[in-house]
């Protein structure tokens, strides 16, 4: 029996280089009779916390370490001069695990040129506790053996052993059957003989299995963007970089025993044990005079004054419980440092969310000002955020606004300092989709092919291939069918979920006691230097993160109340605030809700209406439930609250719990009060209780049924038929916890969701202008949010202004009850512009288009240039001034460069004589453009039709016509509700394009465009001949069709039929018959269609005294009458029946 270790691995951290899978290489090493293997990744340790803990699982020993990248030269060098050498380095113990991360972090951080490099003056600074190998043939000796330079080779084998010391330092043997490896072998153990130093052997690892090789290949060329079939590429020498067992190590180097036994002995010394659950929580330094328990409670005692008038003794009681559970469980420090950035923000007017996640229920965080939300009044608790009874760290995640996050973020890091502070890594990884299309392009199979294969798999959330093949037919079809597919598909199985590259978890920061690299691996993503272990590692290894989150609906809050105090004078604030004015919640209960935070969707907007709130607390509920999952309560809840004889309990002891939400369960927190009062648990236990059924750990759901019916004298659980509830009841109220334990959600947060949705309604109703000028500023770069609110401002009677560049500032802002555009909707013209623009104003509004670039000009000759002046020319930013649009696009260049000439030629300060009349410009003899061009116009540069809309005369029309709009259909897609449904939309033709099929037919590509936005169409060539006539831009149409199934891009709609929208006339053709079941009535419509145009036509039947409206194919021109007329009287006998009126 062989013994070895493999000591040289890489996993699929090793990014688009290595696919060796960390959950299935301890099987796979056990299998194989080993009983230890080590992990080192290309220059990083991404991996290792994975790694250890999928070993120690797994009962092999995991050996850390990493292969990094030695500068020839010093690491400051960044140019291609400096050559660099692969080194293999691992721990072999808890001083070299720290020293290895330090190695690593300071490639990242100092030494990153392509690659994370370090020099050997960083290995000597950090050399203790590490044993090193000289690692492949890019290793520094292995180079200096392949160039035939033994002098070299020989100098840096004894540089490394001077730095790791004796006995630390090993030449590697490999081999692969390459050659070249086979000459560098037989100088290395030359070398070995030598100079005394060890051998070691090792394979090199990048994949688990001999068979993985050749979707490891196709790996390689994702990461370098080739194909299989170039024949330039990188890419390895044969199939042989796979796990071996030791009898296969032993028969690739026969003639060197002691290599293979090193390894073994390498392994032996290795002993890293990595510590869980310690915290190493920031010190926050108190006033002198304080201990850290004192300073806390006086902040929390003097909030508590401020924020309760009458403390009471549940007050006072639920305040000692919480600080004393907070002082217990060690993390007075923690709220600290929470309530001293919070303060920051709020000393700098940044705003702060009032409250996010369970931290909502915990009083300390509200008398500290950390959220906004009493517990008390909403009925939140302490335990569902921290559990005594259940060790893990609290998480406070704050929303600031997301305009000025960074700034809290700042203030933390020159706090704790930059060392002691970092962002956190997450990963892309290659998801289904993903996978299949980056494999299709290694394969180089055809991009249109692959693209359909991709798209036959499902969007639905956590989607795998996998899944896919069960539940998508066309997909299992195609992979049972084809064989091209099947290798795309079975290749694309062996890569998914590979991590694909790094990036920068959004909100999360880490901030640590000691320097950071004394726990964990620093990396970087462009200029953020990021943590190398994931948020959930880092909590492990007990590092306070936390999130620091932006949330644009705080920004408008901001700007909102900001615009109210310029406007109104008046100043908003919404401390002691009322949640129950019936004004508002009648306008939640109208669904009038576009532009509320979270309630603006269609399908809330459709749930309000049903539920119709009138308090608070069907708030609350609404936000909790409309989510997947929960929705299936909807129905049930919306019929108990209107009629509450529905409501019934299975004992009288839910009702007090279950009251609020009409017998439905809907929170977490429900949960735990029906666990601790009925089945007589602690809240903590009953937390840890909810925490079990809600991932259905069946074993401790039964344990737990019988404790929560008979009770548990041991744990001090007394069960529900000692509290009075009898064996059925207790049962059965079991089972409605396992039913709704999934679905219930937190209500802390639903509270303080609801909360900011509740400011946002309010604001919207009393200060509607104010309020809709700054939620829409927030989304100018989303047209369609745009014209939505745009509709929305038009339905609340609020006239909107165009940009002007007299009176427009960058953001939509209130001018004499209207609101007006801002100049940041407008296409080239950038934030430096427009603040000159505003500056330049204050000296008096602009006279003319020479006026307006001759002052822009002296205050910043760099901030206009053509395509800004043009844009807000065409966007009619300019109307007000003498000329039109057609004249000022006709001179604006000549204006600039002479401008632009004068400034240079004109030192600053004198003054023309003639400068009033150097105002004004020469203009053209110009007509201006059609009302139509205009808006054409406004729609290219803005995006959206401003002044007016090709539409306006048509919208009852269209509205009566249309099943949806469009803003609904992407709303719809968005929430996957889409599916093969049927439409009818209203709206104008665009951008006609033909196309000639396969089959030699005419098919075309259009858009439609109604008052939200634009929609693409396919109509294809059975229904293009039936209407071509009608497929025209510009004209106004209904279309009638359904989408296009397994969407990646957005939905199309495919065309069915098509009819001209007709704006009527005032005047109808009323035509009187017997009967509509006549021949003559077929007859008459013949002749109608004849005479196409706008004028309705009713059909009244004289048998039932009914009148019948017709199709607008049937309607008449009614230019036509007297000869329409003459033809009709054959049927009707009499022109009295033929009217037109």
């Amino acid at each position: 029996m062989n013994n070895f270790v493999h000591l040289h691995l890489h996993s699929e951290y090793s990014l688009l280089d290595g696919s060796t899978r960390i959950s299935l290489l301890p099987k796979r090493v056990k299998d194989l009779g080993m009983n230890a293997v080590a992990l080192t990744d290309h220059g990083n340790m991404y991996g290792a916390i994975a790694f250890y803990k999928a070993c120690k699982d797994a009962g092999v020993k995991p050996i850390l370490g990493c292969e990094v990248y030695i500068s020839e030269k010093d690491m400051t060098i960044k140019d291609r001069t400096n050559k660099r050498y692969h080194l293999i380095l691992l721990a072999e113990n808890n001083e070299g695990f720290k020293n290895i991360m330090k190695i690593v972090s300071t490639g990242y951080v100092d030494g990153y040129y392509y690659k994370p490099r370090v020099d050997k003056e960083v290995l000597k600074k950090y050399s203790k506790g590490v044993i090193a190998t000289s690692a492949c043939l890019g290793g520094e000796v292995q180079k200096a053996l392949l160039n035939r330079d033994k002098e070299a080779a020989k100098k840096a084998a004894l540089e490394y052993r001077d730095i790791f010391g004796e006995g630390n330092f090993f030449l590697e043997l490999q081999d692969h059957g390459m050659p070249e490896q086979a000459r560098v072998n037989r100088e290395l153990v030359l070398l070995s003989e030598e100079l005394g130093l060890p051998l070691t052997a090792s394979n090199d690892v990048h994949y688990l299995m001999k068979e993985d090789s050749k979707s490891h290949d196709v790996l390689l060329c994702i990461q370098t963007g080739k194909t299989v079939n170039d024949t330039d590429r990188m890419k390895f020498p044969s199939d042989e970089f796979y796990l071996k067992s030791p009898d296969e190590m032993a028969a690739l180097f026969p003639e060197n025993p002691e290599a293979l036994e090193n390894t073994v002995k390498i392994a032996d010394r290795c002993n890293v044990e990595i510590k869980f659950h310690d915290l190493h929580l920031p010190e926050f330094i108190v006033p002198d005079g304080y201990s850290h328990e004192e300073y806390l409670k006086k902040l929390a005692l003097e909030g508590m004054l401020k924020r309760y008038e009458n403390v009471t003794d549940e007050i006072k009681e639920r305040f000692e419980f919480e600080f004393n559970t907070i002082k217990n469980m060690g993390y007075v420090d923690y709220f600290l440092i929470v309530w001293d950035f919070i303060r920051y923000a709020r000393k700098h007017e940044i705003q702060v969310g009032p409250g996010r996640g369970s931290a909502a229920g915990s009083m300390v965080s509200y008398c500290l000002g950390i959220t906004d939300v009493d517990p008390l009044e909403f009925d939140l608790l302490f335990e569902r955020f921290l559990n005594p009874e259940r060790v893990s760290m609290p998480d406070i995640d704050i929303d600031f606004c997301y305009e000025r996050r960074e700034e809290v973020i700042d203030y933390v890091n020159r706090k704790y300092g930059d060392s002691h502070v970092a962002q956190i890594v997450t990963f892309g990884t290659m998801a289904a989709r993903n996978a299949i299309r980056d494999v299709g392009r290694a394969l180089d199979m055809s991009y249109a092919k692959v693209d359909y294969i991709a798209k036959q798999v499902p969007q639905a959330l956590n989607m795998t291939i996998e899944k896919a093949l069960e539940v998508s037919e066309t997909f299992k079809g195609i992979y049972d069918g084809e064989e091209d597919s099947r290798l795309l598909i079975d290749m694309a199985l062996k890569l998914e979920g590979l991590p694909r590259h790094t990036s920068t978890h959004a909100a999360g920061v880490v901030i640590s006691k000691d320097e950071l690299t004394e726990y964990v691996p620093l990396t970087r993503n462009d200029k953020i230097i990021a943590t190398q272990f994931n948020m959930i590692e880092l909590e492990e290894l007990g590092l306070l993160k936390m999130d620091f989150l932006g949330l644009r609906t705080l920004t408008v809050i901001r700007d909102a109340i900001n615009l109210i105090k310029e406007n109104q004078g008046k100043t908003i604030n919404f401390d002691n605030f009322n949640y129950n004015d019936p004004e508002v919640l009648k306008m939640f209960a109208k669904s009038e809700t576009l532009g509320v935070f979270q309630f603006e969707s269609s399908g809330m907007r459709a749930f309000l209406k049903e539920l119709k709130p009138d308090e608070f607390s069907d708030l609350v509920a609404a936000n909790a439930l409309f989510r997947p999952g929960p929705m299936k309560q909807i129905p049930k809840f919306v019929g108990s609250k209107h009629d509450k004889s529905t409501i019934s309990y299975i004992h009288p002891k839910l009702e007090p719990i279950l009251k609020s939400t009409y017998g439905c369960i809907v929170y977490q927190e429900q949960v735990m009060q029906i666990v601790q009062q009925i089945g007589g648990y602690s809240l903590g236990r009953a937390d840890i209780v909810r925490r079990a059924i809600s991932k259905k750990k069946m074993k401790v759901m039964e344990e737990e049924r019988k404790n929560f019916i008979y009770g548990n004298k041991e744990e001090g659980v007394c069960g529900a038929i000692a509290n009075g509830v009898d064996e059925k009841s207790a049962n059965e109220i079991y089972d409605l916890i396992i039913d709704f334990a999934d679905y219930a959600f937190n209500k802390s947060h639903s509270v303080a969701y609801s909360v900011v949705a509740y400011r946002t309604a309010w604001l919207k109703y009393y200060y509607p202008r104010e309020f809709m000028a700054a939620q829409i500023s927030t989304y100018t770069n989303d047209i369609k949010q745009v014209s939505l609110y745009i509709e929305e401002i038009k339905r609340l009677g609020i006239e909107i202004l165009p940009p002007n560049i007299n009176y427009s500032f960058k953001n939509f802002t209130v001018e004499d009850n209207k609101i007006r555009f801002g100049l940041k909707a407008v296409k080239n013209v950038g934030d430096n512009l427009i603040d000159v623009i505003v500056r330049a104003r204050d000296k008096g509004p602009y006279k003319s288009l020479k006026d307006f670039v001759d002052r822009i000009n002296a205050l910043d000759k760099s901030a206009l240039n053509k395509r800004a002046v043009e844009s807000l020319i065409r966007c009619g930013a300019m109307d007000d001034f003498r000329g039109n649009r057609a004249q000022y696009l006709a001179i604006y260049e000549g204006i600039l460069s002479s401008s632009s000439n004068t400034a240079k030629n004109n030192v600053m300060g004198q003054f023309s004589l003639f400068e009033e009349a150097d105002l004004q410009e020469d203009l053209p003899r110009l007509r201006d453009f059609p009302q139509k061009d205009k808006l054409d116009m406004e729609k290219e540069v803005i995006g959206m039709y401003i002044s007016g809309h090709p539409l306006d005369p048509y919208r009852e029309l269209i509205e009566k016509n249309s099943s949806i709009n469009t803003n609904q259909i992407f709303e719809k897609y968005r929430e996957n509700l889409l599916r093969r449904s049927k439409v009818k939309v209203g709206g104008i033709l665009k951008s006609k394009k033909t196309m000639i099929t396969k089959t030699n037919k005419m098919m075309a590509f259009a858009a439609l465009e109604d008052l939200f936005g634009t929609i693409e169409l396919v109509i294809f060539p059975n229904v293009y001949s039936r209407y071509k006539d009608l497929i025209e831009d510009e004209n106004v149409v209904v279309i009638e069709g359904h989408f296009q199934e397994s969407e990646i891009e957005e939905p199309k709609i495919l065309v069915d039929s098509i009819s001209r929208l007709k704006m009527p006339t005032k005047n109808k053709l009323y035509i009187s018959v017997d009967s509509m079941k006549n021949e003559s009535v077929n007859e008459i419509r013949k002749i109608l269609k004849d005479y196409e145009g706008s004028t309705p036509v009713v059909f009244f039947e004289e048998e039932t005294r009914r009148a019948f409206g017709t199709d607008s194919s049937l309607w008449i021109d009614d230019k036509s009458f007297d000869e329409i007329q003459n033809k009709l009287i054959a049927y009707t006998k009499s022109r009295d029946k033929i009217i037109l009126k």
